[in-house]
């Protein structure tokens, strides 16, 4: 009886662990099955990275606070030049270690 934690191999049919690379009985490779929750790491991972490379090129305009929804906050940085340039080095940082967050609170961060 397969568990939570099991499949099926794609070959013979025999259950093994559901992170198996390949069947211990039989020896062929199991396809890779990509989940909602490997989806949404490959995004967050994206989002953060893109957010990292916005702010690092074009921060003093404010385009990463664009980009998170933070329209109000980017409108300002785009007037100050960054805060002078101060505001843009202090979310590079912040982005950087992953305590950023985008404007409906969830965390953009590095999920390595």
């Amino acid at each position: 009886m397969k568990q939570e934690n099991e499949k099926y191999c794609v070959e013979c049919g025999e259950v093994i662990k559901i992170n198996a690379e390949i069947c211990p009985k039989c020896g062929v490779r199991q396809p890779y099955i990509q989940t909602a929750e490997s989806e949404q790491q490959k995004e967050a991972q994206n989002k953060w990275l893109t957010t990292l490379l916005l702010c690092w090129f074009l921060g003093v305009f404010g385009v990463h606070r664009f980009y998170t929804g933070h329209t109000a906050i980017g409108v300002i940085q785009l007037l100050t030049l960054g805060g002078c340039g101060i505001w843009y080095l202090v979310d590079l940082i912040i982005i950087a270690i992953g305590n950023y967050k985008d404007a409906d609170g969830n965390p953009i961060t590095n999920n390595k």
